[in-house]
C-alpha cells in the first residue's frame, strides 16, 4: 500500500498531470484539424456547383469546428505552461531545441490560423464567395502547419537530432533547425496524425447525419453528409494505415525497444509472428494462449518476412552498456495493449463506414439499430488516436528525451508534490466542467442541424448578410 510520501511524489504527480492534460487537450485537436479540412472541402463544392445543400453542411459543421477550436485554444495554453512549472529541468536542458518548433507554431502557424479564421467568421457578408473560400483554406493550412510544428517538437523527444551538447552550460543547443523540422519521426508521424484526425471528423459527420436521417429530417442534405463522411472515413483509414506502416519502420530504427515492448518480445527473433491476442500478462516467462499471425511482426518491422526483430532482453543489455545501470524497458502491458487497441479501433471505425455505405446504398433505409450504431460509433477514431498517443509516449519511457534525459531528471526540483496535487485537482475539476460544456454545445449544434433555405442556389447571389448571423 502506498504511503503519503509516495502519493505526493512530485515526479509521479507531474507525470499524471501532464498525461491527463495532454490527453484532454488532444480531445479537441483531431476534430479541429479534421473538421476544418472537411468544411473547406464542402464549401469548395458549394462555390463550384452552387448546390445549396453543400452550403447547409458548410455552415453546420463550420459551427461545430468553431466550438471545438475555441476549447482547443484554451487547453493548449495551459499545456505549454507546464514545461516551465513542472518540468523546468527538462526545459532548461533542451529548451533551446524543443522551443524552436513550438515558437514557430505560436508565432507563425497559430497566428496565421487565427487571423484567417476571423476573416472566415466575419467575412460572410463582406467578401466574395471565392475570396471567402480562400480564408477557410488558409485556416486549414494554418491548422495543419500548427500540427506539424508540434509534432516536430515531439519528434525531438522520440529521436533527438539537430543539436549538440554544450558541456560548459550543461544543456543541448540547436545547431540545425532543418534536421529538427525534417526529423524522420515527424515526417512519418505527421500524415498518420492528419489522416487519423480526418477519420474522427468524418465519424462525427456520419453520426450527425445518422441522427437526422433516423428522424427523417433534412434527408437529401444528410444523405449527402452520410456518404461524404463514410467515404472520407474509409479513405482516411487507408491513409492512416499506410502512413502508420512507414512510421513503424522509422520507430524500429529509432526506438527498437518500443516495438519490442509493443509485442512483449523478450528474445531477438527472426521470422517473428504477431500476436493479435495474448491470454495473461505478457511477461515473457511463458504464454498460456495467444492468437498469432506468422511472420507479420517481422514484416511490420523490416518489410521482410524473415527479418530480425530485436528483443527486450538484448536491448536492455545494450542500453546498460550505453547508458549505465537501470531499467530501460517501458511498462510492457500498457504498450502491448495500447498498440492493439489503436489498430483494432481504427479497423472497427472503417468497417462501420463500409457497412453503413452498403446498407444505405441506392437510398435504402436501414434498420433503426444501424442509425444508433453510427451515432455511438463517433468516438471510436478519437479513442484510437488517444491510445495511439499513450503507446507513443509510454513506449518512450523511461526517457523524456530518448537517449539524452530520463523522465525523472526533467521534473522541477523545487515544486512540491502538494503543489502539483492541488493544481492537478483544480485542472481536473475545471477541465471536467469544460468538457461537459463542450459536449453539450456540439451536441446541440449537431441535433439542431442546418437552417435550410429554398432559394438563391447561385453562390454569387446568396444573401451573405444572412449567413453572417449564424456565427
Amino acid at each position: 500500500m502506498m504511503d503519503v510520501g509516495e502519493i505526493l511524489d512530485p515526479l509521479l504527480l507531474s507525470r499524471w498531470q501532464f498525461g491527463l492534460t495532454t490527453l484532454y487537450h488532444f480531445l479537441f485537436i483531431p476534430l479541429t484539424i479534421g473538421m476544418v479540412l472537411l468544411v473547406a472541402t464542402l464549401q469548395t463544392v458549394w462555390v463550384r456547383t452552387g448546390k445549396l445543400k453543400y452550403l447547409h453542411l458548410t455552415r453546420l459543421f463550420g459551427k461545430i469546428f468553431l466550438i471545438n477550436f475555441a476549447m482547443g485554444v484554451v487547453t493548449g495554453i495551459v499545456q505549454e505552461f507546464q514545461f516551465g512549472m513542472n518540468w523546468s529541468d527538462y526545459s532548461r536542458f533542451v529548451g533551446d531545441v524543443f522551443g524552436a518548433p513550438l515558437a514557430m507554431e505560436g508565432l507563425l502557424a497559430f497566428f496565421f490560423e487565427a487571423t484567417f479564421i476571423g476573416l472566415w467568421i466575419f467575412g460572410w457578408d463582406k467578401l466574395s464567395p471565392r475570396l471567402h473560400l480562400a480564408t477557410i483554406w488558409a485556416t486549414a493550412v494554418g491548422s495543419v502547419l500548427s500540427a506539424y510544428f508540434i509534432l516536430a517538437a515531439n519528434a525531438f523527444m522520440q529521436n533527438p537530432v539537430g543539436y549538440e551538447i554544450n558541456e560548459a552550460k550543461g544543456r543541448a543547443e540547436l545547431v540545425d533547425i532543418g534536421a529538427v523540422l525534417l526529423n524522420p519521426v515527424a515526417v512519418t508521424q505527421f500524415p498518420h496524425t492528419i489522416f487519423a484526425s480526418i477519420m474522427f471528423a468524418a465519424a462525427v459527420m456520419v453520426a450527425t447525419a445518422a441522427y437526422h436521417l433516423s428522424r427523417k429530417r433534412h434527408e437529401d442534405t444528410m444523405r449527402t453528409a452520410l456518404k461524404f463522411g463514410s467515404f472520407t472515413s474509409i479513405g482516411a483509414f487507408a491513409g492512416s494505415a499506410l502512413s502508420g506502416d512507414q512510421l513503424g519502420l522509422v520507430m524500429v530504427q529509432t526506438q527498437p525497444m518500443k516495438m519490442a515492448a509493443a509485442e512483449a518480445l523478450y528474445k531477438t527473433t527472426e521470422n517473428a509472428s504477431f500476436s493479435i491476442f495474448s491470454l495473461g500478462t505478457p511477461d515473457g516467462a511463458h504464454e498460456i494462449f495467444s492468437i498469432r499471425i506468422p511472420y507479420l511482426l517481422s514484416f511490420l518491422s523490416t518489410h521482410t518476412f524473415t527479418g530480425e526483430v530485436e528483443g527486450i532482453n538484448d536491448l536492455q543489455a545494450q542500453y546498460v552498456q550505453d547508458y549505465g545501470p537501470g531499467d530501460y524497458s517501458p511498462i510492457i502491458w500498457i504498450t502491448y495493449w495500447a498498440f492493439r487497441w489503436m489498430i483494432g479501433l481504427g479497423v472497427l471505425g472503417a468497417m462501420i463506414s463500409v457497412v453503413g455505405l452498403w446498407i444505405t446504398r441506392k437510398g435504402k433505409n436501414p434498420p433503426p439499430w444501424a442509425w444508433k450504431v453510427a451515432i455511438w460509433a463517433a468516438p471510436i477514431p478519437l479513442v484510437a488516436s488517444l491510445v495511439g498517443w499513450i503507446f507513443t509516449e509510454m513506449g518512450r519511457q523511461p526517457w523524456i528525451v530518448f537517449g539524452l534525459m530520463k523522465t525523472e531528471d526533467g521534473v522541477s526540483p523545487n515544486v512540491t508534490g502538494l503543489t502539483v496535487a492541488i493544481s492537478l485537482l483544480a485542472f481536473t475539476l475545471v477541465y471536467g466542467a469544460l468538457a461537459v460544456v463542450e459536449f453539450k454545445l456540439i451536441k446541440k449544434a449537431a441535433m439542431t442541424g442546418p437552417d435550410e433555405w429554398d432559394k438563391h442556389d447561385d453562390p454569387e447571389n446568396v444573401d451573405h448578410s444572412k449567413l453572417a448571423t449564424v456565427y
